[in-house]
């Protein structure tokens, strides 16, 4: 008996959300799964380098997140991070005793001169993750905001200062000069259905699309692309979302994801509570189904999923339908 053709989805994904989405999806046994995740919130903390959103991706997918907080790894100690602390070393940005180890092998790999991307395959694989997990750049990309604080990095700002500031304007620093990797290239290509995970439109999602080709990729790509918002009757699950969005000027809403990703979906996934916005959505050329979007857990993230999918592969999606 011939093996059943399964669906190649690529997922763009960042934060809690993305993770959220990509579990869902990886539940699905008719789906071949490849996922480019967000690293322009990747930095260096006593001399390793940190991939928050890779690794959150990482760990949901090897079943080893700690899931009351969303990231991190579940039964973790901070030994060492109390053996830094006691040595007068900063220690705002929580890493845990095996988050550590992880941090440590990454960068003695990036020191040795391998790529990022094989890095991040090779942990994948390790880890016994399904999924390839890509990166859209092998290069450094990393968003600053700007705050009535001063300058901030998106660590700085999400960790350290708890997201309090108010945000004038984002930067992906980098972004410019980058070159996106052919892998994360072909994932566009060749994907038959694109996703863009509840992640932070301009947080997450737009450091992807900033990297030079990427935007160009995914709107050339014959692939169905839908995308999922982040927002529940105005408000966010988890994040930054709507303070960000707001202190750019954005409407901070399923209708301003909509606006944040015109003419590069044809599905805005909305949640029940949201059916009001479905004509504004619709008249950006954007049709705005609606079902329950929280996922609260494994069985809601695969029930999400399989909507998701259902409604990108129908040619018959009517907005707000069930």
């Amino acid at each position: 008996m011939s093996e059943v053709q399964k669906t190649r989805v690529t997922l763009l994904a960042g934060g809690v959300g993305g993770a959220k989405m990509a579990e869902g999806l990886a539940a699905l046994d008719d789906i071949d799964l490849t996922i480019i995740g967000n690293v322009a919130d990747d930095d260096a903390f006593h001399d390793l380098w940190v991939s928050p959103d890779i690794d959150t991706l990482t760990y949901s997918l090897a079943g080893l997140i700690d899931r009351s907080k969303g990231w991190g790894v579940a039964d973790e100690g901070n030994r060492a991070l109390d053996v830094l602390k006691t040595l007068g070393e900063d220690t705002w940005m929580f890493l845990g005793d095996r988050d550590f180890g992880l941090h440590i092998y990454r960068t003695m790999r990036r020191g040795q001169g391998d790529r990022p991307s094989d890095i991040a395959a090779d942990v994948a694989r390790a880890f016994g993750v399904g999924p390839k997990i890509l990166l859209p750049t092998d290069d450094i990309v990393q968003t600053r905001l700007e705050t009535d604080i001063g300058e901030l990095g998106f660590q700085d700002y999400f960790v350290r200062e708890q997201c309090k500031p108010d945000v004038s304007a984002l930067h992906y620093v980098g972004a410019s000069k980058a070159t996106p990797t052919d892998e994360a290239l072909e994932a566009l290509a060749l994907a038959e259905i694109i996703v863009v995970a509840p992640s932070n439109p301009v947080l997450s999602i737009a450091p992807i699309l900033a990297i030079p080709g990427m935007t160009e990729a995914l709107k050339a790509s014959s692939a169905h692309k839908i995308g999922v918002s982040p927002f529940i009757a105005g408000k966010v699950v988890k994040g930054p979302a709507a303070k960000v969005m707001a202190s750019l000027g954005l409407r901070a809403d399923s209708l301003g994801v909509a606006e944040q990703y015109q003419g590069l979906i044809d599905i805005l996934v909305i949640d029940d509570q949201d059916k009001a916005l479905v004509g504004d959505i619709e008249a950006l050329g954007i049709k705005a189904p609606s079902c329950d979007i929280l996922m609260k857990d494994a069985e809601d993230k695969k029930r999400l999923a399989r909507q998701v999918m259902d409604w990108a592969l129908s040619a018959s999606c009517e907005g707000g339908a069930e």
